[in-house]
């Protein structure tokens, strides 16, 4: 059976209106979805943990029923930021912290300057920088060149929903036949709602932008850096067939986090919470609960 969306409101946060996903009972958990993502691509796992987390994922400003940001900045560092408020905002203990793809960046910038709000740290295909990168990947830069950027953009905005949707289904899933029509008929609900949002693709171009530029930060403050400060067991997920972010880069990633586990799904693309989020619920339940 294929559940509803978990139900949500939206919250002032600082200067910010963030739309925020929330349910269960339990220790306090957080989930940050990817680039051009927003809450519901946690919806499977949110309900599975639902009886034993207290559950809260945000479109992040700039993404799905949000605002736009008041910062008017969209990079990781920035979302960080917004999120450290509302966790501050809404919880008196640390959380269990999730993050996909730029989420997964987010939450690395989170979890490395905000420890003491943080008690355990699952990514998902994280958008770190690339020890081993992707062709896939490498073509992503492309939309955020200004001026080449708008201009593709407003192309691939001016194509069909439907096709827009398929598109982005046969980027991220191992198995995009296999996603339920449900599931796809809320993809294409979100895509005309980001359509009628004038902030959305200034917002997705400078997120891409701001992630490329921490791959090329070689400062105190770099992804790598902040997770070495990270005390807090890390669970990294990532799938075999995953088209943005190279599986074979999991070890080597996972030395950077003091205390690590990898889990790698052979049947899984990006969205991994998505696809197998039975998997990504039992994994964490193993290899995280009992140590955070």
């Amino acid at each position: 059976m294929v559940r509803e969306r978990v139900p949500g409101s939206s919250l002032q946060v600082g200067g910010d209106d963030v739309f925020v996903r929330e349910t269960g009972q339990g220790a306090p958990a957080l989930f940050v979805h990817g680039l051009g993502g927003n809450s519901s691509n946690w919806t499977d796992l949110m309900w599975m943990l639902s009886d034993r987390l207290h559950c809260l994922a945000p479109d992040l400003p700039g993404f799905g029923r949000s605002g736009p940001a008041g910062s008017g900045r969209y990079d990781p560092l920035a979302q960080a930021e917004v999120l450290a408020a509302l966790v501050r905002q809404r919880f008196a203990e640390p959380v269990h912290l999730f993050g996909n793809s730029m989420g997964g960046a987010i939450s690395v910038q989170l979890a490395g300057r905000y420890p003491q709000l943080i008690r355990s740290l699952t990514l998902v295909s994280p958008a770190l920088p690339d020890l081993i990168p992707m062709r896939t990947s490498i073509q992503l830069p492309v939309i955020a060149v200004p001026g080449i950027g708008p201009r593709l953009a407003t192309r691939i905005a001016q194509l069909p929903v439907e096709q827009r949707v398929q598109a982005t289904m046969n980027l991220v899933y191992a198995k995009p036949a296999m996603v339920p029509a449900q599931r796809v008929a809320e993809a294409q609900e979100d895509a005309l709602l980001t359509a009628q949002n004038p902030w959305s693709g200034q917002a997705f171009q400078s997120a891409l932008r701001g992630i490329l530029a921490t791959y090329f930060d070689r400062g105190p403050d770099a992804p790598w850096k902040l997770a070495e400060r990270i005390d807090d067991p890390v669970l990294m997920i990532y799938g075999q067939q995953d088209k943005l972010v190279n599986p074979r880069a999991a070890r080597r990633a996972s030395r950077h986090f003091l205390h690590s586990r990898i889990m790698v799904l052979p049947r899984s693309g990006h969205v991994s919470q998505m696809e197998h989020p039975e998997l990504v619920e039992r994994a964490w339940h193993t290899l995280v609960e009992p140590f955070a």
